[in-house]
C-alpha cells in the first residue's frame, strides 16, 4: 500500500475532500484538491480550510514517506501550522511539500533520546502554476513511552 492510499484510507478528511495523491516520496509530495463546489467559498474558490486541509495532508505524506521506518519508536505529530494566502485560488489546486531539515539530522536526534521537531514547506498552487498559498508545519517525532 503506497503511503498516499494508507492516508486515503486512515484519514477521513482526505476522503471528504477527495485528495489525490500524486507523489509520495522522502523527497517531495505532491496532492491534488478537485474543484467542488462544496468545498468553495464566497468568491467561488477552494475555502481556505479545504486549503489548509490540503496542504497539511501533503505535509504528513511526506513526513510518513521520510519516517515511516521509525514509526515503531516514534509517533509523528504536527506542533503549529502557519499559513499565507497569496493570491485568489480557483479550481483544482495542488500542494506540494518538502522537508525543510535533513532525514539523517532528524534520526539522529532521535537516536539521542531527544524529540526532534523540524519544518515542512509546502506551496499551493492552481493549474497555471501561480502560487496561491504558502504554508510551513512543524512536525516532531514523539518517542513511544
Amino acid at each position: 500500500m503506497s503511503v498516499g492510499e494508507m492516508l486515503a484510507a486512515t484519514v477521513p478528511m482526505a476522503r471528504t475532500l477527495n485528495l489525490e495523491f500524486l507523489e509520495t516520496t522522502a523527497e517531495r509530495a505532491v496532492v491534488r484538491m478537485p474543484d467542488q463546489a462544496d468545498f468553495h467559498n464566497h468568491v467561488g474558490g477552494p475555502h481556505a480550510g479545504a486549503m489548509f486541509t490540503l496542504a497539511e495532508t501533503a505535509s504528513g505524506a511526506i513526513v510518513i514517506a521520510a519516517f515511516g521506518d521509525q514509526m515503531s519508536r516514534a509517533v509523528p505529530l504536527a506542533v503549529k501550522a502557519e499559513i499565507g494566502y497569496r493570491k485568489l485560488a480557483m479550481g483544482v489546486v495542488t500542494a506540494t511539500a518538502t522537508l525543510g531539515r535533513p532525514i539523517a539530522d532528524v534520526v539522529a536526534e532521535l537516536d539521542a533520546g531527544e524529540r526532534p521537531e523540524f519544518p515542512v514547506g509546502i506551496a499551493i498552487q492552481r493549474e497555471d502554476g501561480a502560487v496561491t498559498g504558502e504554508m510551513t508545519v512543524v512536525w516532531t517525532l514523539r518517542p513511544n513511552a
